[in-house]
């Protein structure tokens, strides 16, 4: 056969390049996972399908529930233990006779047949360092392995490793977190909520000196390789609770960050300073601030309703610069009620938790996140929310069990599309479970329970935690998502609606050269991304770091709108490791506009390349506001 024709249509995007080039990134140098096994003692009452059951209980009479809430069997615990035989999976609870009090659950799991493929997209926000103590946590990195779970991500408070500039703590939680998850054969993502009194006397902001950061990201990207895999340089950066910075702002930190993880580790991945929210003025800014070049995923976070999912991922993809989406905390929360103490939700909401952590995955996955990252497996309050799928004790919610059900089933999954339907929701997938490459559709209705009729049969079917069903080409879709697997697609083209397009990857290169405007919180319009200035005349610090080698010299221009006068130097001359600081003077024209005006600082450095600062400002006419 003659391939030339069909070889020389295989140009690759640079968007499929990214994605490739990320795969074969992550995955360089890691040996096989070992398939999981259930620990000795069971930690959170969590057996694999074909295990004798036993669980320590108190005395007395008790009845074993199933997740629908039916009683399947009595229970003496007389010797305070219930044996319970072989289960199959499911979420399990026990209750004493004759009480809606308190519970004992319980997990069964199906096996995983192979180890979970290390490009699987399913991951949970563990923040194992702040949560467990270290002798705590192999169960709960065992926990998330039996899940299916492919990356967990941690969080760190940068003043415990590093409590004085350049002096590193030994033997920390956070080491401790590193060891026990990547034992488990899990990848993990760390990620910095703050900055050390000495770096920022406001420990909610960004270091003052940018080399702190890069300093502090190359020591513990060297200190964890081959434990931690990837870095977030900052938890949140765009709202007020973590720091309250500009698009530009959170450009600089990215270039500076983005040297010192590769610098510390060049096998690392450098995620991007993740973002809360979709204010456009915020990711317009950094978009003008080039900074793709300088993070390998672009990370974001929502809580948002399902019905959102398109359009906020369309904003999104708009300024990733075409690099992979990273959601890296998720959910569609739900308000606990009853006893304050136990905080726990209603018998009818952790039912539905369960469905909503499908849904969540299948929306997200199918608006094109390469790694999701559910929140939260531990047992976590913020007011009236509670957003753990598992209990203090590390017991069960049945949203675990759904998380290992979507674990298992979406393995290595890639969005095919959703069928059309003005009734149902119907994703589908190509994926791995079990190893075996199918086509598994994910099903639910919003619209109350109804008959759907499958193209064909499929080879399986589950419910959505992964409870066998028998394979049947009518079905009912209510609430509850169903899985179904084919061995091919079962659907027409023209049946379906392609997932979103990817972006064009945008090309460029980062420059070692990093510019930086310092500006005050207060007089900053977070909503409008924009520094507040006089309108007769601002002193804007800027500062001009060289993070790479050799002696960085090039010439610096201002491009500020038609009217404006600006004084900055025409030259910037560097060493590695040197800070220059600088004044950039503003003059408005005496009636500058109304709005937000973009000032851009651009630095051509001959070998070493383009350095970019775009940042905005208000004109204040009263200068004292």
């Amino acid at each position: 056969m003659n391939c030339s024709g069909y070889f020389a249509r295989l140009a690759i995007s640079p968007a499929a390049l990214i994605v490739f080039v990320l795969a074969v990134h992550e995955a360089r140098g890691e040996s096989a996972r070992p398939l999981p096994a259930a620990l000795p003692s069971h930690p959170g009452n969590v057996f694999l399908e074909g295990e004798e059951i036993i669980v320590p209980m108190p005395g007395g009479a008790w009845q074993l529930l199933d997740a629908d809430d039916r009683v399947i069997a009595a229970v003496d615990t007389a010797d305070e233990k219930a044996a319970l035989g072989k289960l199959p999976v499911g979420f399990y609870r026990l209750r004493r006779e004759n009480s809606e009090g308190d519970w004992v659950s319980l997990a069964v799991l199906r096996p995983l047949r192979v180890p979970t493929p290390h490009t699987s997209p399913v991951a949970v926000d563990v923040a194992m360092s702040w949560f467990y103590p270290p002798e705590k946590m192999p169960a709960v990195a065992n926990l998330c392995a039996l899940a299916g779970v492919n990356w967990v991500r941690d969080r760190l408070a940068w003043r415990e490793i590093e409590p004085r500039r350049g002096v590193f703590a030994e033997d920390t939680r956070y080491d401790a977190a590193a060891e026990a998850q990547s034992a488990a054969g899990l990848k993990v993502l760390q990620v910095n909520h703050s900055s050390p009194e000495w770096a920022n006397p406001d420990h909610r902001r960004f270091p003052l000196d940018l080399r702190d950061c890069y300093n502090f990201h190359r020591h513990i990207a060297a200190r964890w390789a081959g434990k931690v895999s990837a870095f977030e340089p900052w938890n949140e950066a765009d709202i007020q609770v973590f720091g309250g910075h500009t698009g530009a702002e959170m450009a600089s930190l990215q270039k500076a960050a983005y040297w010192g993880i590769k610098a510390g580790n060049p096998g690392a991945v450098a995620c991007l300073n993740v973002f809360a929210s979709r204010n456009r003025a915020q990711l317009e800014d950094i978009r003008a601030n080039e900074a793709w070049p300088y993070f390998e995923t672009f990370n974001l976070h929502h809580y948002a309703a399902f019905d959102a999912y398109p359009s906020l991922y369309a904003d999104f993809r708009e300024v990733s610069g075409g690099r992979p989406l990273w959601v890296t905390e998720c959910a569609m929360p739900l308000r606990w009620s009853g006893e304050e103490a136990k905080k726990e939700l209603s018998d009818e909401d952790l039912k539905e938790q369960a469905r909503r952590l499908v849904k969540v995955f299948a929306g997200s996955l199918h608006e094109g996140s390469r790694a999701t990252f559910y929140f939260l497996l531990p047992h976590y309050v913020e007011g009236p929310t509670q957003f753990g799928i598992i209990r203090p004790d590390l017991t069960p919610r049945p949203a675990y069990v759904a998380l290992a059900a979507t674990g298992r089933l979406l393995a290595d999954a890639r969005p095919m599309g959703r069928v059309k339907h003005d009734r149902y929701r119907i994703y589908g997938f190509s994926a791995m479970p079990d190893g075996n490459q199918r086509i598994v559709l994910v099903a639910w209705s919003d619209q109350g329970a109804g008959p759907y009729s499958l193209p064909e049969t499929p080879n399986e079917s589950y419910d959505h935690l992964g409870r066998p069903l028998p394979p049947a080409k009518d079905v009912e879709l209510t609430a509850s998502p169903r899985f179904f697997l084919f061995e091919r697609q079962p659907y027409a083209a023209n049946d379906l609606e392609p997932p979103p397009s990817p972006p064009e990857a945008l090309s460029g290169r980062p420059c070692p050269v990093v510019f930086q405007a310092v500006w005050p919180e207060s007089a900053t319009d977070l909503k409008q991304s924009a520094y507040r200035i006089p309108a007769n005349e601002a002193q804007i610090p800027v500062y001009v770091y060289h993070f790479g080698e050799g002696t960085a010299s090039g010439k610096v221009d201002v491009n500020v709108p038609s009217g404006w006068t600006s004084e900055l130097p025409p030259r910037a001359q560097l060493q590695p490791g040197e800070r220059l600081e600088w004044q950039l003077r503003l003059l408005p024209p005496q009636d500058p506009g109304a709005g937000v005006h973009t000032i851009r600082i651009s630095g051509d450095f001959g070998e070493l390349g383009k350095a970019v600062l775009s940042f905005r400002v208000i004109v204040v006419q009263d200068a004292g506001k």
